[in-house]
Parts: C-alpha cells; structure tokens; sequence
C-alpha cells in the first residue's frame, strides 16, 4: 500500500482538483483507492457527493483505533475507490494530536490498517503547517505539491523546504508540478523555467488555467465525465502516468 498526499502551505491551488482526479484515475487504473478527506472545509467529500457523518467527536475516535476509521469508509460511484468523508471536528486535529502519543506518527498507524483493502490511499490536506501535517509528512510516501508558477508560490515552496530540512524529513518526498498554470503570461513561463532550473524534481506535466476545473464544483465530479476532450482532462491523466511509477518506488 502507497500513501500519497496531496498537500501545500498555500490555499487555492486546486489541491483537492487534483486529489479528486488522481483518485478517479488511479481507480481507473485497477488500484484499490481510498480519498481520505481530511480538510475539514469537505471539498472532495463534496465532489464525490459523499456527505460527512453526523457523529460528533469524530476526529479524536478517527485517530485512536483502526476500526473506527474502517467504520467511516463510504463507496464512492466508480469502482475500486472509496472515500472517507471529512468532518467539522478534523479542525481539532492539532488539539487531539497534542493530547494523544506518539504524535508524529498516529496517522501511519491508524492508516497502516487498511493495507489489506487498499493499494493506494490519497490524502487531500488542509492548507496549514501544524500536527496534522507532520503527521502527513511522516505517513505518506510520496507528498504531491500543486505549485502556481508566481513568485509567491515559490517562496512557499521553499518555507515547505526549509520546514522539511528543520524537522529532519526527508525532502525526496516532495514531488512539486505546476498547476493553474497559464503559458500566455510571461510571468508564469519565466518562473516555471527558473522553478524546473532550482528544483530537479519538478513533475513534466502541468495543469493549466482552465475553466473545466472550476466546473467541477457545479457538477460535482471528475473532470472526465463531463469534459473528457478537454486539456485539463489530459493534463490530469498525464500527471497520474508520470506519477505511477514513482509510486511504485516510493
């Protein structure tokens, strides 16, 4: 079983776009697929129609035993993929982190259960350095980084660096692509060709600026069903081929 989480210190990304669409591929693919929504805001909960369950004190039972995670797990409408909705009380993460032991490592554990039933598990993470994501850090195999190629984007990229470094983790982790990426502004090309320069690990398939992402909020799924001759359509898949392998690695 692999882990990889979609993560980034910036918000509106289009993060969860791409854990929604590499979970729809990797599904696709023949890999038994869970989305673990852990951003308490539930947009790729939402994207799959899946709503949050109505227990309250969620987050703290999610991070104590195996089976109340296994509990949580809803299918979702495409074979091989399942989904494990978010819920309000995954704000409190840091606070129910601090409380339990072993902190840095209770996601791998509560998550190391579910080898068996899963090849692939995706992590759609909130935008925040905290607990929660040191635990991300430390669970996941490979941590996805969606990078707007502008120069505020990169500074995050490199506080993201400096973070790993500071902690002791290891950085060939960090698997950063470019997304909302528009070739027409010279900003966005000079800065994805200085990005590729400074950082070898970049991925060669990029999302681009596209309307067809946003839509995925009105109608509530992979960009596939309802624009699959689409560029952002190809760039997903091509994004899931390039990253296969070194899944596989991982």
């Amino acid at each position: 079983m692999k882990i990889l989480a979609c993560y980034s210190i910036k918000g509106g990304v289009g993060k969860t776009a791409t854990a929604v669409n590499l979970a729809y591929w990797a599904a696709r693919s023949n890999y038994r697929t869970l989305l673990l929504d852990l951003d308490s805001q539930g947009a790729s909960s939402f994207y799959f129609r899946i709503k949050a369950p109505a227990k309250k004190n969620l987050g703290k039972r999610f991070l104590q035993a195996y089976g109340q995670l296994a509990s949580q797990i809803k299918e979702s409408d495409f074979p091989h993929l399942d989904v494990i909705p978010a819920h309000l009380s995954f704000r409190n993460f840091d606070i129910l982190l601090e409380d339990l032991g072993k902190r840095k490592n209770r996601l791998r554990q509560a998550l190391k259960g579910l080898k068996k039933e899963y090849d692939l598990i995706i992590l759609d993470c909130p935008p925040t350095i905290s607990r929660l994501a040191e635990n991300i850090f430390n669970a996941a195999d490979i941590v996805l980084v969606p990078v707007i190629p502008t120069t505020l984007s990169e500074r995050t990229f490199e506080q993201l660096l400096q973070f790993f470094k500071q902690q002791d983790l290891s950085r060939s982790k960090l698997v950063p692509f470019f997304t909302m990426a528009d070739a027409r502004k010279q900003l966005h090309r000079e800065t994805a060709i200085a990005m590729r320069k400074r950082y070898k690990n970049f991925l060669q398939h990029a999302i681009p600026q596209s309307t067809d992402v946003e839509k995925m909020g009105k109608y509530r799924t992979p960009i596939d069903l309802f624009a699959r001759n689409t560029q952002a359509n190809r760039a997903y898949y091509a994004l899931w081929r390039e990253l296969e392998p070194q899944l596989k690695k991982a």
